[in-house]
């Protein structure tokens, strides 16, 4: 299913938002209550004009993973902590005409885009109340753990602490009085730039499968 999000929270989004460079808007899908929450770092091209998450080159990489377990699209919910594409513009010249080209590539969220999304991300999951949820790169890790967090060093564990969650007044985030279930995993779009991380990806969703067997 593709979630509904409350206007009010739409409207906060867009009011701390309001002349970034954002594009579009991909809302989370899937299951609610599911094993498995997939958390991104925002959509990119191919998401922005399908407005489904993770469908680009790295959703196929992701894919892949949740198939090494028994997963597909249809039985986890996946997301990501901003829901508009973050672009930057860039002057180019085009070698066959020599014209100037002005280019829209993918960009990093900043903290403040993360921050601005960051009550919806908060309702969104406490709808979908996954068992484990799975923050893929370090943009989504550290929104749920605080910028200390290094997806380097926590990839492929399974930990049990309180997650970050928005302030009301939007200043910033505070850790929740209760403990979630998360396994950090490096972005699949990791594969797509150095392959020889492939096989400590694979091994990280091992244990992922693991994890889950041993929580049931």
């Amino acid at each position: 299913m593709i979630i509904q999000y409350p206007e009010n929270l739409l409207a906060e989004v867009r009011q701390r938002v309001a002349g970034r460079n954002l594009a579009g808007f991909t809302p989370g899908q899937g299951k609610l209550k599911p094993d498995l929450m997939l958390v991104g770092e925002a959509p990119g091209r191919h998401e922005e004009v399908h407005n489904i998450p993770f469908s680009g080159a790295s959703g196929k990489e992701l894919m892949k993973m949740l198939a090494t377990i028994g997963y597909d699209r249809d039985s986890v919910y996946i997301t990501s902590v901003v829901r508009q594409r973050p672009y930057s513009i860039k002057e180019v010249v085009d070698k066959k005409t020599g014209a100037k080209v002005t280019k829209k590539p993918n960009r990093t969220p900043t903290k403040k885009e993360v921050l601005a999304f960051a009550n919806l991300f908060d309702w969104e999951l406490a709808q979908v109340q996954p068992k484990i949820i799975v923050p893929l790169g370090n943009t989504a890790l550290q929104r749920l753990l605080g910028p200390q967090a290094n997806i380097g060093k926590l990839h492929g564990r399974l930990l049990d602490q309180p997650i970050q969650h928005a302030k009301k007044d939007g200043s910033g985030y505070e850790l929740a009085t209760t403990n979630s279930l998360l396994v950090p995993m490096y972005h699949p779009a990791a594969v797509l730039y150095s392959r020889k991380l492939e096989p400590t990806i694979l091994r990280d969703w091992q244990r992922l499968g693991e994890f889950i067997q041993n929580t049931n």
